[in-house]
């Protein structure tokens, strides 16, 4: 057998764990948000239209890659990469608001707030991120899961969502451009608006499924990498892209001033970056031999994607 027909069997191998995991995942989404038939049921209909418009599932499917590893059995991990997907669609409708990004498209459709209007999209967004925790906390009260370790992935998820993470981020992203002078500043604002999500789905995970100290810090390494790649890549989708591939406008940062890698980089450069930082994160995974296959190729995926 050649050398690229073993190439393409393991990239059908991982496409068709990556499809799995996303239909499961979308189908324990939908079992969860059910429209209540009720006074407030246009605030589960907002959320519903963000939450299950699609999407590429990287958080979700990240925390179950990184349990699978210690853990095959995945139905215990479900709610905590459940809640992931909740916290990610709540950012995501915020970031879209006027007095944010005021972006009218996401995901190939008009943005929440262009739907439902500003006050039911907040709302909306404040309710998924409820939602997350509620999964979260009732599956370590009602599972065989080890309480300590659903409690510890918890605080991590709140803590990468929290001021020390994305909405810190977001806040450096608005209002703290003067202070970001090259790519190690900005890397800073990355690491908590993109990384620190991505981050804690993988480490969350990871502490569910068993992990000890020493196999989180290598997924830790693992994350913190593929979290930069993944945020210059968009950077540069922004540029190259269209509004077809990537389900949004292009060439809204520059629309709003916002400094992005290219600001400090060229394309050329900017993508042999990102090819650094996927051999890094892949490298990471060395320890964990033929478990960590996924998520290598998961690296490679995102990275990868059309520029």
């Amino acid at each position: 057998m050649s050398l690229l027909s073993i190439r393409l069997g393991i990239i059908m191998d991982f496409k068709q764990w990556f499809e799995e995991k996303s239909m499961i995942i979308n189908n324990s989404l939908n079992e969860i948000f059910k429209t209540e038939e009720n006074p407030q049921m246009i605030v589960y209909e907002a959320m519903n239209y963000s939450l299950l418009s699609g999407g590429k599932r990287l958080r979700p499917v990240l925390l179950l890659g990184a349990y699978e590893i210690f853990n095959e059995e995945i139905k215990l991990a479900m709610p905590f990469a459940c809640a992931m997907e909740m916290i990610h669609t709540y950012s995501l409708i915020h970031d879209d608001l006027p007095a944010m990004d005021n972006d009218d498209y996401r995901r190939g459709r008009l943005s929440n707030h262009k739907v439902f209007g500003d006050a039911t999209a907040i709302l909306a967004g404040d309710a998924l991120l409820n939602k997350a925790f509620e999964i979260g906390l009732q599956a370590s009260i009602e599972s065989n899961l080890n309480i300590k370790q659903a409690a510890n992935a918890l605080s991590i998820i709140a803590n990468s969502s929290g001021t020390e993470g994305m909405i810190g981020g977001q806040i450096v992203d608005m209002f703290g451009h003067d202070e970001i002078l090259n790519i190690e500043d900005l890397k800073y604002m990355y690491a908590l608006k993109t990384g620190a999500i991505i981050k804690s789905s993988v480490v969350a995970g990871a502490i569910l499924g068993g992990a000890d100290n020493d196999e989180v810090l290598a997924l830790e390494k693992y994350a913190e990498n593929i979290g930069i790649a993944f945020q210059i890549v968009d950077d540069i989708l922004d540029v190259t892209g269209t509004q077809e591939k990537i389900g949004k406008a292009v060439g809204s940062d520059k629309a709003n001033n916002k400094i992005t890698y290219l600001s400090f980089a060229t394309i050329d450069k900017a993508k042999e970056h990102v090819y650094k930082y996927t051999e890094e994160a892949i490298n990471s995974l060395s320890v964990f031999g033929e478990n960590g296959r996924y998520l290598k190729e998961l690296a490679k995926y995102l990275t990868k994607r059309e520029y």
